[in-house]
């Protein structure tokens, strides 16, 4: 049986799980959230994976998100080990580029990966995020400016929207 490593990070916001494999980090938990969010989310795309808490693995991973939080930090030099469809990875690469600091829509988002018209395809696979901050899915905004949907609520990521501020 594969083994995904677990452990948590405390700071301003609550606890959250961070979870990693032997190739990278693979998911951040909503703030306060319980254990069963995270095993219900590992159902699919690491079916067949067991859990051990291991603190020592997920440290390179808490030291940079606590150092983001903050605000010592602008980059993350993290290897991450996501799963997804080829549209999801196509969409959570194009948020990887998005410059710390910046918002832009999901029609600019669509735009970028060649395929305009999918918009509502685009906010699909954003929620479909598992890394949140690190696929900076939270700089994605309405195009009239207004926060959408967020997995971790949207104080969240107005948390993370004003973290980012210069």
């Amino acid at each position: 049986m594969q083994i995904l490593y677990v452990d948590t990070l405390t700071y301003t916001q609550g606890d959250m799980y961070l979870v990693a494999s032997d190739k990278g980090l693979v998911y951040i938990g909503t703030p306060n959230a319980s254990f069963e969010e995270v095993e219900v989310w590992a159902k699919k795309p690491f079916k067949g994976y067991g859990f051990e808490e291991n603190p020592e693995k997920l440290q390179p991973y808490k030291a940079q998100l606590t150092a983001y939080f903050n605000k010592e930090l602008t980059e993350f030099d993290l290897p991450v080990h996501v799963k997804g469809t080829p549209f999801q990875l196509a969409v959570w690469d194009a948020l990887k580029e998005l410059p710390y600091g910046t918002t832009t829509s999901y029609g600019n988002i669509a735009q970028r990966i060649g395929n305009p018209k999918a918009v509502r395809a685009v906010g699909t696979a954003i929620g479909a995020n598992p890394i949140l901050a690190i696929i900076p899915c939270h700089r994605v905004i309405g195009k009239n400016g207004q926060l959408t949907g967020f997995r971790s609520g949207l104080a969240m990521k107005q948390f993370l929207l004003e973290l980012e501020q210069v």
